[in-house]
């Protein structure tokens, strides 16, 4: 994995690429970032980094020996760590050929999309203590080939209170040993941890870097790519997850779905209702989350701030429209009940009793408002 691969972050690479050059490099380091972010993509495009024979200025050569092994994950001062949903027998080494299939064909890869390679239905994911053992007799050895022995855990917020068996491998590793965390959620890393290592925040890709990566890499059309990258928020596991889905027209569909609510138009809601019940959990998701969205850039432009929207002009001008005749309060509720909805989909709530009352409370919302002069109107 090359920095070159990894779609936006150039500030972040170009952090990490001073620190090697500037012999800055600390023994342990946490990328911290959301889900989609290229997190885990960063970390091992550092580690090849550190151990390419031929440094370029702004990347690894892609060619030496090192770098051949890099990127089969196949180099033996490589290790890594990540949950597993088995016994307490099994540790990650069980799944190693899974886990380089997996990283391969999506290095932003997601906890979901990994139990998946691993069939493992809806088991607990954890790192035992078993694996905590095998980390610390992986990290005792010097290195073997390259300068630095490198062991990257993923996910580390499944470490249990077993995780303080690593605290002395941490703090006191052998030399040229380097331990790179890849987290998501600060909070739910153990503090022993956490105080023992560098941060390095890594923020969610912003929206003309996930449009692009989706026209280039995945041949998409700019009304497409615009759709989902708008829709996934920054995260690039959503977005890719997204292409697997049926084409979207969620605008249209969801702009439908407010007029008929405003409208109180009973049968047709109903009719709504039983079509959106038969989207399929994924695609129902999408619709949630497009419409969260939506309404929260309608209250961004009646908040007066509207340079922060990024809407393709056909949706800006509804969404200018819609602010008129909505009130922000209106829009907060209407957002707080679709995060419910989406909230009981992911869940396996009973889609079509789930979007009845949705609709019921949406239309309860919208027909409590008085409508100013001239616009009597969910518009188009």
């Amino acid at each position: 994995m090359q920095f070159k691969q990894i779609t936006g972050q150039n500030a972040i690479k170009q952090r990490l690429i001073s620190s090697v050059n500037e012999n800055r490099v600390s023994h342990a380091q946490l990328f911290l970032g959301p889900e989609g972010s290229g997190s885990l993509a960063l970390a091992v495009a550092y580690a090849q980094y550190l151990s390419c024979e031929d440094k370029q200025p702004d990347d690894s050569c892609g060619v030496c020996s090192s770098c051949r092994k890099y990127q089969k994950l196949m180099h033996p001062d490589l290790h890594f760590s990540y949950p597993t949903f088995g016994t307490p027998k099994e540790s990650s080494i069980d799944f190693i050929e899974q886990w380089r299939t997996a990283f391969t064909e999506n290095p932003y890869l997601s906890l979901d999309t990994w139990r998946g390679y691993l069939d493992s239905g809806n088991k607990q994911a954890n790192i035992n203590i078993l694996e905590c053992h095998q980390i610390i007799k992986k990290l005792s050895f010097k290195p073997f080939e390259s300068v630095y022995k490198v062991l990257i855990l993923w996910l580390p917020e499944y470490l249990d209170k077993q995780g303080n068996a690593l605290l002395k491998v941490i703090e006191e590793p052998q030399p040229n040993t380097l331990f790179l965390l890849v987290a998501q959620n600060q909070d739910q890393i153990l503090n022993t941890i956490l105080s023992r290592t560098q941060l390095i925040k890594i923020p969610c890709l912003n929206y003309e870097d996930v449009k692009g990566h989706l026209i280039a890499q995945h041949n998409q059309t700019e009304t497409a790519a615009s759709e989902i990258a708008y829709l996934s928020n920054g995260n690039m596991t959503e977005a890719l997850g997204m292409l697997q889905q049926d084409a979207k027209g969620y605008h249209n569909l969801f702009v439908q779905w407010l007029r008929l609510c405003f409208g109180n138009k009973g049968l047709e809601v109903l009719s709504f209702v039983d079509q959106s019940s038969k989207m399929g959990r994924e695609n129902q998701k999408n619709f949630l989350r497009y419409g969260i969205n939506f309404i929260r850039e309608c209250c961004l432009i009646s908040a007066g701030a509207e340079r922060m929207v990024h809407l393709p002009d056909q949706e800006l001008d509804t969404a200018r429209k819609m602010a008129k005749v909505m009130n922000i309060a209106q829009s907060e509720t209407i957002i707080s009940e679709l995060e419910k909805a989406h909230y009981h989909i992911e869940r396996n709530a009973n889609p079509k009793i789930l979007f009845l009352d949705v609709s019921l409370q949406i239309i309860k919302v919208l027909n409590l408002k008085i409508v100013p002069p001239g616009n009597h109107y969910i518009p188009n």
